[in-house]
């Protein structure tokens, strides 16, 4: 342990170049991804390069225990609390340790955890915001021997805002380009996006509603969790569309509801699928071309519903990049808006982006910057984000 850890954590900040590590891990509950990216500079001088990404999968028991956190009682989340804060830890290693063999320093880790419940606000039972995210950072910290900030969302929601979505600060700082407008498109879980112009003012974020889980939970389903997702989309395009049912859930009262807003699995989960598979069994192809028709339907509907300007370019990330049915739907509803990877227009691992978002987030912590934009989340104000656990 260092004589004065605090002060070596503010140290860092002359540092240059700092290698931080993001975590992440989704509403899709895959496994851990980890991110370790090169940072000079904070705020708009940031600058970014990313050295290494893998995502560390759950083991499929485990992975059934993350996907029921959401009815976990009080000892199941304790337990998973510290087990995911360990697994958080070793993707954490997967990356840390080869860079420390070239003889590498690596200086800080940034985790959002695995979401265990996220209440937006009006949608929880106290008329409030409230979130919960898991995997110990003190975990992270003893295993890596690094600072870890962790549990970026808390403060946002109790200035009053949605906790969610956290990267478009860092969609601003990294992927905005003068005198257009890109949408920066995330297909995680849930489907999530940014708008960029040239000033952080005017930048403007929400979640658009589901993206994979729904898919996810059909071919789960179908498979008896033989399967996880639908790889490339192949099976959604060996089904046929049902207009009348794509018509129906773009009547959902989330798609409408104005921004700031943000959404989860106790929304489009497999509560969501459930009647839906009981209403197609035997068609299960059928269902999936048409959820997955749905999501870029109400991807279209979000941005020319709540979003003004002419959009230049739509960059996509998440595992969603890899539905080729899915970005077929995409570049059709958003026609002639042009709809690219974020690999193809930006040169960045379309699954690493929100690792790298969390590693940037951890770096404007280390320099007491506010890390949420309040036009996003509906906080009262700029917060530095997150909870610093010191080696």
């Amino acid at each position: 342990m260092a004589a004065d850890p605090l002060a070596a954590l503010l140290a860092l900040r002359e540092v240059a170049p700092r290698r931080i590590v993001g975590l992440m891990s989704g509403t899709s509950a895959d496994g851990v991804d980890a991110a370790l990216v090169e940072v000079e500079g904070a705020g708009e001088a940031t600058r970014v390069r990313l050295v290494a990404f893998l995502t560390r999968p759950y083991a499929p028991a485990l992975r059934t225990r993350v996907l029921g956190l959401g009815e976990a009682g009080a000892a199941e989340l304790l337990d998973l609390h510290y087990r995911l804060g360990e697994e958080f830890a070793c993707a954490a290693l997967a990356v840390i340790e080869p860079a420390r063999r070239r003889g590498a320093a690596v200086h800080l880790v940034g985790s959002h955890g695995q979401t265990a419940r996220h209440h937006p606000r009006g949608a929880a039972p106290a008329g409030r915001g409230a979130t919960l995210q898991v995997g110990e950072p003190a975990v992270i910290a003893e295993l890596t021997g690094l600072p870890v900030v962790a549990d970026f969302r808390a403060r946002d929601v109790a200035a009053g805002g949605e906790g969610a979505p956290l990267v478009p600060l860092v969609d601003w700082l990294l992927f905005r380009v003068a005198g257009r407008v890109r949408a920066c498109l995330n297909l995680g879980g849930i489907a999530n996006v940014t708008v960029l112009g040239d000033r952080l003012e005017t930048v403007r974020a929400f979640d658009l509603g589901p993206a994979n889980m729904p898919l996810d939970a059909v071919v789960q389903a179908w498979t008896g969790d033989v399967q996880a997702f639908d790889r490339e989309g192949a099976r959604a395009a060996a089904g046929r569309v049902d207009a009348a049912l794509v018509a129906e859930l773009l009547g959902h009262p989330f798609l409408a509801a104005p921004p700031p807003k943000s959404t989860g699995r106790e929304t489009f989960g497999r509560g969501f699928v459930a009647p839906l598979l009981a209403r197609f069994a035997g068609r299960e192809a059928d269902l999936l071309a048409t959820l997955t028709r749905f999501v870029g339907e109400a991807v279209a509907d979000g941005l020319r519903r709540h979003v003004s300007e002419r959009i230049d370019e739509l960059l996509v990330s998440g595992g969603g990049v890899r539905n080729r049915t899915l970005m077929r739907a995409l570049g059709e509803t958003l026609a002639p808006v042009p709809v690219r990877s974020l690999d193809a227009a930006a040169g960045m691992d379309p699954d690493a982006k929100e690792a790298v978002a969390f590693a940037v987030l951890a770096n404007e912590t280390l320099f007491g910057r506010p890390g949420n934009l309040p036009a996003a989340t509906g906080a009262a104000g700029l917060r530095v984000l997150g909870k610093i656990v010191l080696p």
